[in-house]
């Protein structure tokens, strides 16, 4: 069962970031970057090379007049290629990175992945194998996936079927290191959409922020303490199926009046169809260039989920609110509703230090959260299949 990271793990973490994105520094450089002692970067470095996640290399020896002659050593990470699968409601998209996290290749499909678990696997290992091969490389080191819905910390099962039906009772993580030959470790995308704004979106500079991810369905991620907040069970942030008092709305899960149900793209296009004879509601704008109807439409849908926000900004006192998805991402009216009831219904004391922003990453922020964590390898596990 996965633990709340340790300040000397994310000593670790923040230390690698910095090597990987930088490229390779030295000791100096990475004290000045991170503010950190020279004892505390010391102590860090020295697990990293123990445990093989980085090396030591020799810089060009200075010249003459430089006031050294000797070579200086710099950090640089080690590893090979790795991937991030992200499973939504409705579509499949794979990435492969190199080491330092950048992405060197991509594919995504449309395809209906909560009532075809098998299927969607099958095509995810189908995109991986073909994207690998066409980029000439011989394996990937780590993979790491979202999907849809909740899973289980202790067993690494999916056990809602409200929630993602096609799944319940199965192991993503098994299923998906049996096909792919790697193992895979399996988190909740909107916790991977979490990861992926912390460590290089909106949530850089916050430590306590709430991430959700507004699309074919409603969820979110808790991000405390620089951590990633799971729950006793791996539930934590499963907002979509909360009950809306006097809405009636028929959800996929079965229940009416789910927030899921009032609040997410199906929904909001089949409201602003009815404005929109003759088009398709797939066909109608809803970013920033959607019509003064479908913006109204899209402020109250804000306003709703941002109610229900606020519930959590008074139980964790967050100092951001993330807002990612296709709906968060890509319409400011949304975000401004979202932004107006956060404001409206959270205690002034909280709400004074509280923003709230769209994801800076777009609806690649859970792929991204893929990628982040693959090339942190080894990530928390859970799960027989799950990365070690």
């Amino acid at each position: 069962m996965p633990t709340t990271p340790s300040h000397r793990e994310k000593t670790r973490d923040e230390l690698l970031r910095l090597i990987r994105t930088g490229g390779g520094m030295t000791r100096a450089d990475l004290a000045r970057s991170s503010g950190m002692s020279r004892s505390a970067v010391n102590g860090a470095v020295a697990t990293l090379l123990a445990e093989g996640r980085i090396t030591e290399v020799e810089t060009e020896q200075k010249g003459p007049g430089t006031g050294s002659g000797r070579p200086g050593v710099k950090l640089v990470a080690i590893g090979g290629p790795v991937a991030g699968l992200d499973f939504g409601h409705n579509h499949l998209h794979v990435a492969i990175a190199d080491t330092f996290g950048r992405i060197v290749g991509d594919r995504r499909v449309d395809i209906d992945v909560d009532l075809a678990a098998t299927e969607a696997m099958d095509a995810a290992a189908d995109l991986l194998e073909g994207l690998r091969r066409e980029l000439g490389l011989d394996s990937v080191e780590a993979v790491v996936a979202g999907i849809p819905g909740p899973v289980d910390v202790r067993t690494g099962l999916v056990q809602s079927p409200t929630i993602l039906s096609g799944w319940v009772g199965r192991s993503p993580a098994e299923e998906l290191t049996r096909r792919i030959g790697v193992p895979v470790h399996v988190e909740n995308d909107a916790a991977l959409g979490a990861m992926g704004e912390l460590y290089a979106g909106a949530g850089r500079s916050h430590e306590h922020f709430l991430y959700v991810k507004a699309s074919h369905g409603i969820g979110a991620a808790l991000v405390l303490g620089g951590a990633l907040y799971r729950g006793g069970t791996g539930l934590a942030g499963e907002i979509g199926h909360t009950n809306l008092p006097g809405s009636t709305e028929l959800c996929r899960c079965g229940s009416r009046g789910c927030l899921e149900a009032v609040v997410s793209v199906d929904y909001i296009r089949e409201q602003v169809a009815h404005t929109h004879p003759g088009l398709a509601a797939e066909e109608i704008p809803l970013d920033d260039d959607a019509d003064s109807v479908s913006r109204r439409i899209l402020e109250d849908s804000g306003r709703i989920l941002g109610r229900v926000i606020s519930v959590l900004c008074n139980l964790v006192n967050p100092t951001a609110v993330v807002v990612g998805g296709e709906l968060g991402s890509s319409n400011n009216c949304f975000v401004e509703g979202v932004d107006e009831a956060v404001q409206r219904y959270t205690l002034p004391a909280a709400a004074e230090e509280l923003v709230v922003t769209r994801a800076e990453l777009g609806t690649s922020a859970e792929l991204r959260g893929a990628i982040e964590l693959a090339v942190r390898s080894p990530v928390p596990a859970y799960g027989a299949g799950a990365s070690h």
